[in-house]
């Protein structure tokens, strides 16, 4: 069973984030346009399960599921889709999870809809702290439920997410 666990702000998550991406530089190689750090762990100052989400932008997303056994050997399991089509998701730990890595083509309103959220959040410090404070309510709500604490967030994601993406296309032209 998973446990909900939502911690402080912890500066080493950009150091992790770091030294993953130096290892996905090595497997992707030359098919990486990107690699971006995202998730509630790249927002300075916001409250998180403190699981690193990793977003990989590759030119081509069927090339990915050439490097599933390289992946493994780093403790990864390739998850496919998993629920979001064009997406290659992985992640490393099964009950105590370290990082999540989310792979796309360049061109998916996955990757917009992902930079957007993170630098919305970061512009917007009253809404982080609002969504800091959800997320802390629902985990102690829902200590050992992940499916409820996912659903709790969702009206609050999807709200903002709407608000983030007209301000990232106004921000960037």
């Amino acid at each position: 069973m998973r446990k909900v666990e939502v911690v402080p702000f912890n500066e080493s998550w950009s150091v992790m984030f770091e030294e993953e991406a130096r290892k996905m530089n090595t497997i992707f190689g030359n098919e990486i346009v990107a690699i971006y750090h995202i998730g509630s762990t790249s927002i300075p100052g916001m409250y998180a399960k403190p699981i690193i989400d990793i977003l990989v932008e590759v030119k081509d997303i069927e090339s990915v599921d050439h490097y599933n056994e390289q992946m493994s050997a780093l403790g990864y399991r390739a998850m496919g889709e998993n629920g979001i089509s064009g997406r290659r998701y992985f992640r490393k730990g099964e009950v105590e999870r370290t990082h999540h890595i989310h792979v796309f083509e360049t061109g998916s309103e996955h990757i917009t809809r992902h930079l957007a959220f993170k630098e919305y959040m970061i512009a917007h410090p009253e809404e982080a702290k609002a969504y800091s404070e959800l997320k802390q309510k629902l985990s102690e709500q829902f200590p050992t439920d992940i499916k409820s604490y996912i659903e709790g967030k969702d009206p609050f994601i999807k709200e903002t997410e709407k608000k983030a993406l007209q301000w990232y296309k106004h921000r960037n032209g």
